[in-house]
């Protein structure tokens, strides 16, 4: 496989993988009126489960100046006097993010707009570069345009983007990663005859986007150590050794890509989940079922508004290793089969159900309820063993309190045991993603 192969039978993109530089800190500093590159700011969550602070996010010159790396805890985090560390606002983080990508949106259409994560997008502005040389010139070029949308951004929001260009999603990806997150203009752009200069030479595989470490052992195994030996490898070898692995590594390496921002994949929804991690450990058994129905009432709650039913349900438990014994297991998984069923009621006592068969002992930290075999609602067969009215008045109660809660908000309506000390449900209603939610403003 040479160049000439590549550029004359593989499709060029105009694509834009963008990043909103340390995120969760710039918003912070932005709020503050601090300068997002130049500030010492930490954002640390002060959650009971994170055992007294966990960083969330760190500034660029916090990580750099003082070593403050994203997951550090509390205690290792340096004593600094300039530092400022605050609590995060996962609603205000959201709520910017929609600002950033309405932004984007004066760029491409909407379906050439993909969401990667709640700090980077990827934009494909092929369909809409005429549409872009009209309104900007036709002297308009990718790294040109990079510019304008930071600008636009920076002055709208007070946010730094560092933006990826390259001829396929892969590539430009890559090419943020790799280049435009360490240049000084924040912009890295890549084509396909680009490749043997900025992506080949690297030896450190897995700061490569999608190579792991554990996959870039096993490419050292094969005597391959830059990307070079990568891209000049056998793909029929790379498919015997790794699989479909094997030839997905080989395209990277040249940086191809066929995918397309506008042509969406529907996954079909296998499963659905909760889980936590509790505040302390739990040793009651009665408090761990609280805990439990509350997920399990939940996850029906997500059932009921995808209208949907689920015919197994599983449950996690995992062990805290407080001592010698239980270090031994970390817990169990299990795992039942239910007539199909979207009642709180229902899924609630199936994982009871599930927790008192195989519970023995220990301190309890993790809980996760996943329900599966999901089937579309209305369909349920009746349980002849409970009369009918009484199956179709939880059906109503379960979307009653859908209802208040969906109007109220979740702590509107709670069961007493949630106001018990192993209660999570009141504590937990004000987070986003396991974090303090915070201010939406503006």
């Amino acid at each position: 496989m040479n160049f000439s192969d590549v550029t004359c039978h593989e499709m060029r993109r105009k694509v834009m993988v963008i990043d909103s530089k340390s995120f969760y800190a710039s918003v912070e500093s932005a709020d503050r009126g601090l300068n997002p590159l130049t500030s010492l700011l930490v954002v640390m969550s002060q959650q009971e489960n994170t055992n007294g602070g966990l960083v969330l996010a760190a500034s660029p010159r916090a990580k750099k100046e003082l070593g403050i790396k994203n997951v550090m805890r509390q205690r290792d985090v340096p004593k600094d006097p300039r530092l400022l560390i605050v609590q995060p606002r996962m609603n205000r983080y959201i709520a910017i993010n929609k600002k950033v990508n309405d932004i984007f949106r004066q760029f491409v259409a909407e379906e050439d707009l993909h969401l990667y994560s709640i700090d980077e997008s990827i934009l494909d502005v092929t369909d809409s570069w005429e549409y872009l040389k009209f309104i900007y010139g036709n002297d308009l070029t990718l790294k040109k345009l990079a510019r304008i949308i930071q600008l636009k951004v920076k002055r709208e929001l007070g946010l730094y983007l560092t933006v990826g260009i390259g001829d396929t999603i892969a590539m430009a990806k890559v090419a943020l990663d790799i280049q435009a997150k360490h240049d000084f203009d924040l912009i890295g752009e890549w084509h396909f005859e680009s490749l043997p200069e900025h992506l080949w030479p690297i030896t450190k595989l897995d700061e490569v986007w999608s190579i792991g470490r554990k996959t870039a052992k096993k490419l050292n195994r094969l005597g391959i150590f830059s990307m070079y030996d990568l891209a000049m490898t056998n793909p029929y070898y790379l498919k015997q050794k790794l699989g479909i692995r094997g030839e997905e590594l080989f395209a990277l390496a040249w940086g191809v890509d066929r995918s397309i921002v506008s042509c969406k994949h529907k996954i079909k929804e296998g499963n659905i989940s909760n889980s936590q991690v509790l505040p302390r450990d739990y040793n009651s058994m009665s408090e761990i079922k609280v805990v439990i129905r509350e997920i399990g009432e939940q996850v029906a709650a997500r059932l009921r508004a995808k209208r949907l039913a689920a015919g197994t349900v599983s449950l996690f438990v995992g062990y805290s290793y407080a001592t010698s014994e239980q270090k031994q297991t970390h817990g169990f998984n299990v795992q039942m089969k239910i007539a199909p069923s979207n009642l709180s009621h229902v899924i609630s006592t199936a994982l009871i159900d599930l927790f008192e068969a195989h519970y023995t002992n220990g301190s309890v930290r993790n809980l996760g309820v996943s329900v599966g075999k999901l089937q579309p609602a209305g369909y349920e067969q009746l349980d002849l063993l409970t009369p009918v009215v009484e199956q179709i008045n939880a059906s109503r109660i379960d979307q009653v309190v859908d209802d208040i809660r969906k109007k109220f908000g979740i702590t509107s309506l709670v069961k007493l045991s949630s106001l018990s000390r192993g209660g999570t449900m009141i504590q937990r209603a004000g987070l986003v993603g396991g974090h303090n939610g915070g201010n939406a403003y503006g």
